[in-house]
């Protein structure tokens, strides 16, 4: 069946790998690696020349932070797009916002994707979305509003809140005129949820594959792999790859990641394992 992403054409077998690219002073993993722009443009244009699939382009710190006004966040994130979108015309172009007015400018510039990461906050975003033919991830963020850390979060099933939520909202979004093919919907890992919440989302996410909504997780460095293994943020990389490796294995699609190569590398190996890819170089007693 599949989906799209912008003018892409997405197999149900096809793995992908969205490379993340923060135009932040104060984001959790870089730490401001890329805020400059110059960084921001060179780390989009190498992450596609090391494998990924979609860049998703971030200029608002998920977590609390300085304050970032609407414009701000054009500014950072808006020419990034396009200087991306010039050169490497085939890429999907993601941007990670909550914010219509940015979702609108974005897309003008030659976005392909919104990446909506708190739980349909500003609901006029389907709407813009639905005006320019890009597409939506539709995400569960527990309730809370953008940049807001968990506090004790309960539930009584963590995976059918999930489920509930994400799939309104895609078909909230539907409403408004997004096309059916072209959402993609995200558990959150991490966003209102502990590391045993995060955990139970992994361990269960072939339920989520089972609405038939595309998934995405952005299982990168988080604190649940770091709180499961008791390591760094800098240490998080194998924990990281195996809940990547895991989450494939129960049927998510794609893969927003740090760490490009490393990822690309994993969800090939599955692909490969699979039938779904060939051996690269096969060579041995041949």
């Amino acid at each position: 069946m599949g989906f799209r992403l912008g003018a892409r054409s997405v197999l149900d077998t096809d793995l992908l790998v969205m490379a993340i690219v923060n135009r932040t002073p104060d984001s959790f993993y870089d730490k401001g690696e890329t805020f400059e722009l110059r960084a921001a443009i060179d780390k989009a244009v190498r992450a596609v020349d090391d494998g990924a699939d979609i860049v998703d382009i971030g200029g608002v710190k998920a977590g609390p932070g300085e304050e970032v006004t609407v414009q701000m966040e054009i500014d950072r994130v808006g020419p990034v797009v396009a200087v991306l979108r010039e050169r490497r015309p085939d890429v999907v172009i993601s941007v990670d916002t909550y914010r219509a007015e940015v979702a609108r400018e974005v897309i003008r510039l030659g976005c392909d994707l919104i990446n909506e990461a708190w739980g349909g906050a500003d609901p006029r975003i389907a709407s813009v979305v639905a005006e320019s033919g890009a597409a939506l991830v539709c995400s569960h963020a527990g309730g809370l509003p953008p940049r807001t850390d968990p506090v004790r979060p309960q539930y009584d099933d963590v995976v059918a809140d999930v489920i509930s939520t994400c799939t309104s909202l895609a078909e909230r979004a539907v409403s408004a005129g997004v096309r059916r093919d072209s959402i993609l919907i995200d558990p959150c890992h991490d966003f209102g949820k502990n590391t045993y919440h995060s955990l139970e989302i992994t361990r269960r996410l072939d339920e989520l594959v089972a609405t038939g909504w595309p998934v995405l997780v952005a299982l990168s460095n988080k604190d649940f792999v770091g709180e499961s293994l008791d390591v760094g943020l800098h240490d998080r990389l194998p924990g990281t790859l195996a809940a990547t490796v895991y989450s494939a294995m129960k049927g998510a699609q794609v893969f927003r990641a740090h760490n490009v190569v490393e990822t690309r590398q994993a969800l090939d190996m599955i692909a490969t394992i699979r039938g779904d890819r060939p051996p690269k170089n096969p060579h041995r007693a041949l």
